[in-house]
């Protein structure tokens, strides 16, 4: 049975109007993150995926323009508006409370592009949404305790556990949170940035780039943390360029070039052979592959072409790439068994915006896990 989805996005577009240029930082962006799954968002840097997050969660500067919608369900029914923790009052609309829609029965679903600040400030952010954030010591504030900026979090989000509570289900010891954050070890600061996530016990972790700067053994128990809080229930937006620990967490893989998600596959299906050239050529970039990077650069956020954004670097293209793909979905034969990917337990579509598609593999590629330890 499919699991039900936390997070739908549906054409999020993201335009930043600069002086004389218009950077196109996401483009008709369309997947979808269910309970229980890790789905993992991967790309070259400047492709699109941060923005993707600051989007979501309602962090752009003012001169970004945001279509589209990107709801955030509750699994409790159908979307009930364009801002739908908003309720009546006699002259206007007012924010409702978390606690008072807890206690009428259910959170509705909420659309992130279309509520205003209040909302995504009182019941989104670290309520409903939890933040993994890059650098997670750069992140904490200095000259606080963990423990005090833990304690706060979880006032402020009415959660009555206690930080000691919180820092041990992260792998802390009661002491640990008595330091300051140049106190902290890499791991130490990691385990904070994941207390601090969960403090509001969210059903979605948004986790941005929560690898970068980390040893490998630090990349294994961030992405085994991020397993554990998918499997217990949570649905979890992994943003990477680590394919190594994308390929170690994710039920499925989305894939970001020059903008646009290119491709949505189960981690199985692509790490055995992705469709999309321009996936392929990711993997073939890696040590434990081909060690062959993609020919040329990826265009500019400010020029990009009419047609399909890969067309210049594609060994496979035509006249026909002078059109924009659509994502559509690919017959895809069964996966594999032993592939080298997470079999994916919501879905076996994959879903490839390119014209000429690869054909899938007889024999699946199993990443060398020790290649680049």
């Amino acid at each position: 049975m499919t699991a039900p989805s936390r997070l739908r996005v549906d054409g999020l577009t993201v335009r930043f109007h600069l002086s004389g240029a218009t950077v196109q930082a996401v483009t008709d962006a369309r997947f979808e993150v269910r309970q229980g799954e890790c789905l993992a968002l991967v790309g070259e840097s400047g492709c699109g995926k941060s923005v993707m997050a600051h989007a979501l969660l309602g962090l752009l500067p003012g001169n970004a323009e945001v279509t589209g919608s990107a709801w955030l369900e509750s699994g409790d029914g159908a979307p009930i508006g364009r801002s739908p923790l908003l309720a009546h009052s006699a002259d206007n609309l007012v924010p409702r409370s978390p606690t008072a829609l807890a206690a009428s029965g259910s959170l509705p679903p909420v659309d992130l592009v279309a509520a205003p600040e209040e909302v995504l400030a009182r019941s989104v952010r670290g309520r409903r949404i939890g933040l993994v954030p890059q650098s997670p010591a750069t992140h904490l504030t200095p000259v606080r305790t963990a423990r005090s900026q833990l304690e706060e979090a979880l006032r402020e989000l009415g959660n009555p556990a206690s930080a000691d509570d919180l820092a041990a289900r992260a792998g802390l010891r009661p002491a640990d949170l008595d330091r300051y954050p140049h106190e902290l070890s890499g791991g130490m600061a990691q385990r904070v940035a994941n207390a601090l996530a969960l403090a509001g016990d969210p059903w979605l972790i948004l986790a941005d780039e929560p690898t970068s700067g980390l040893d490998r053994p630090l990349v294994d128990a961030t992405m085994a943390e991020l397993r554990r809080l998918a499997d217990d229930g949570r649905a979890v937006l992994l943003i990477t360029h680590d394919l190594r620990a994308a390929e170690q967490v994710a039920d499925r893989v989305a894939v970001m070039y020059a903008s646009r998600v290119v491709s949505v596959a189960p981690a199985a299906a692509f790490f055995a052979g992705p469709r999309h050239p321009y996936a392929a050529g990711l993997l073939d970039a890696l040590p434990s592959r081909r060690f062959t990077p993609i020919p040329g650069r990826p265009p500019e956020l400010t020029r990009l072409p009419d047609g399909c954004a890969f067309l210049p670097r594609c060994e496979r293209a035509s006249a026909a790439c002078e059109r924009v793909p659509e994502l559509a979905e690919l017959p895809e034969p069964p996966v594999p068994q032993g592939s080298g990917g997470r079999v994916a337990p919501v879905s076996d579509r994959q879903e490839v915006a390119c014209h000429h598609p690869l054909e899938p593999l007889e024999h699946p590629l199993e990443l060398d896990r020790n290649a680049a330890r």
